[in-house]
């Protein structure tokens, strides 16, 4: 936490004068007053002594920032989100990349949810503070100064464990589409993907780790690539549902049946998976938000646990898989 020294540093005025800011004496100038007292809004400085005597207003607002709007995909987490807000009487700003840099550096809300992977780490911990705390949804932040904390799915151990289901079913030839190379969600899918065939033995052709971007159009090229390559795997695994659709439309396009000819899977477990009896992996959207609101107000207020916490998935077998 930001001491009083580095409030008086700031302000380019005395430890004391800053005391006597804190303990309402009035023998600090105006002028002098609205700035120590602004700058302790902005580091979210106030000794539990004096937050009696001092009052710092806050916004009550919260922003939630978000790269790419895929409804179906975001629509529980804001959910979650602004179910717990409106209980703890927070309003909610949504917005996109585009503006999230001017609302994060300005003075519009106390703190954010991020679910944006174009915000770079260093971005992230400039405009983290004590005042304006964060919470990330799609990455694990090494932030020593303690104002950020991550609340993520634990992608690695529910992949691994559906893999063991699908080799011990006799499936040996894997094909793989991933998503952004760079995200936390891909890295860990794709290694519990790996490492599960490693541990049976069995040796996957990286020639078929196909790379998608999480959209549709990009499963269904990666598929059109596999048909023209006359070597289809035994399974594809998907690292989301919507590259699973689109993949699957390209086979169906070239009668190429699921799960007869060729397995699928995704993970997301959206609502066009269980339209398509994709087999999938259920991820708790609606409580991921609302713990993540929660985590965000714990940051707030000093409480919060700072290590990431890591939420727990399940694998939901539909009819796109023997």
């Amino acid at each position: 936490m930001v001491e009083m020294k580095e409030i008086a540093r700031i302000a380019g005025v005395s430890v004391s004068t800053v005391s006597n800011v804190l303990n309402g004496r009035k023998n600090v100038g105006q002028a002098t007053r609205e700035r120590v007292l602004q700058i302790c809004k902005e580091n979210g400085y106030i000794p539990n002594t004096m937050r009696k005597k001092v009052k710092i207003d806050k916004n009550k607002t919260i922003l939630f920032i978000f790269s790419d709007f895929d409804r179906d995909f975001y629509l529980k987490i804001f959910e979650g989100v602004s179910d717990f807000l409106a209980k703890n009487g927070y309003d909610l700003i949504i917005c996109t990349n585009k503006s999230s840099a001017k609302f994060m550096r300005g003075k519009f809300a106390d703190g954010a949810i991020s679910l944006d992977g174009s915000l770079t780490d260093d971005f992230l911990i400039s405009v983290a503070k004590p005042g304006f705390p964060i919470v990330l949804m799609d990455r694990i932040l090494m932030d020593e100064h303690g104002n950020t904390k991550s609340v993520v799915v634990d992608n690695y151990p529910v992949m691994c464990e559906m893999m063991q289901v699908l080799v011990d079913k006799g499936y040996k030839h894997f094909g793989y589409i991933g998503g952004h190379e760079y995200t936390l969600d891909n890295t860990e899918r794709f290694a519990g993907f790996i490492d599960t065939l490693s541990k049976n033995k069995i040796t996957f052709d990286h020639k078929k780790y196909f790379y998608g971007d999480y959209r549709e159009k990009s499963g269904y090229q990666a598929a059109k690539i596999m048909i023209l390559s006359n070597e289809l795997p035994e399974v594809l695994i998907c690292a989301n549902d919507n590259m699973a659709i689109g993949a699957i439309r390209a086979f169906e396009e070239n009668n190429i049946k699921v799960p007869e000819d060729i397995a699928v899977t995704g993970f997301d477990d959206s609502v066009r998976a269980v339209i398509a009896g994709l087999t999938t992996i259920t991820i708790p959207r609606y409580e991921s938000g609302y713990l993540a609101a929660k985590e965000l107000l714990d940051l707030m207020d000093g409480s919060a646990n700072k290590e990431p916490l890591k939420l727990t998935a399940t694998i939901n077998w539909r009819m796109t898989v023997k």
